[in-house]
């Protein structure tokens, strides 16, 4: 069976971080890990407080899952200080990580600061040229390039020049914030677009995990970066189709909405 690990934060109401990595990676049949780098207290209203992990016991949540179970590919998310950024990078040269996916999460759907300010230079400098591929949104990627981005042309641009400087392809998300839910890949300079189906769900809460999530699920298990992103956002659509409704804030996908277990069945009526 093919592996993964997540390293990255956790959210208790089960829509985001780890716990949708987990759902995410366990759908694409792969055997799913996870090293926390942070517990969060939050739902789908917002981001109450945030309780970080050692550098030292993340350290050995990294090591734990590598000297006993090798994953096929490593997804990052949320890494809230520099020095767990350089632990994180430290332990994947190690170990000679592969297909590692970087989803460079800077804040919560919310407006909640989730990564402190050292952190940024760490991410950029020490992890993100690790990485198979980099998935910032919109916002993310105007952080990450310098540049104002508004348009499709606009989207180039930064994919370009975030790819050239740190050194990795580029899955730079369109989502709502261009108009359309199309996706711009950039890898060593050939930009690939993929168009997205606009699902009008106001429940998006881990949109950003599941689908980095997916991608490293994907790579595990032997797919081609653009072919893993092809059946990332199928899946993305899906579980934005299921229409799951929970919470009093944007609430979760439904993850497990392809799912077909006897031990998931409805309960038999009496």
């Amino acid at each position: 069976m093919k592996t993964a690990l997540t390293i990255a934060g956790s959210d208790c109401s089960g829509g985001a971080g780890i716990q949708a990595d987990l759902k995410t990676m366990t759908m694409h049949g792969v055997y799913a890990m996870s090293a926390v780098t942070a517990l969060t207290a939050q739902n789908t209203t917002g981001v109450k407080a945030i309780q970080t992990s050692t550098p030292d016991f993340l350290k050995q949540q990294i090591d734990a899952v590598f000297e006993d179970i090798f994953p096929d590919a490593v997804k990052i998310g949320m890494v809230s200080s520099g020095e767990l950024i350089c632990v994180i990078a430290d332990r994947l040269r190690y170990y000679r990580a592969r297909n590692v996916v970087v989803d460079p999460v800077m804040a919560a759907t919310s407006g909640a600061v989730l990564i402190e300010d050292d952190a940024l230079q760490a991410l950029t400098q020490t992890l993100m040229p690790l990485a198979a591929v980099t998935t910032p949104n919109i916002r993310e990627a105007e952080i990450l390039s310098g540049l104002r981005i508004e348009t499709r042309e606009h989207m180039i641009a930064a994919a370009k020049k975030i790819g050239e400087a740190h050194h990795c392809a580029v899955l730079l998300k369109g989502g709502h914030s261009i108009g359309d839910a199309d996706d711009l890949l950039c890898d060593a300079g050939e930009l690939t677009w993929f168009p997205g189906k606009r699902i009008e769900n106001p429940n998006t809460h881990g949109t950003g995990c599941t689908l980095s999530s997916a991608i490293a699920a994907n790579l595990a298990r032997g797919f081609a970066l653009a072919e893993s992103i092809r059946r990332a956002k199928a899946y993305v659509s899906g579980a934005l189709a299921a229409m799951l409704d929970l919470g009093k804030g944007p609430g979760p996908l439904m993850h497990h909405f392809d799912l077909n277990s006897a031990f998931a069945a409805e309960k038999e009526s009496v």
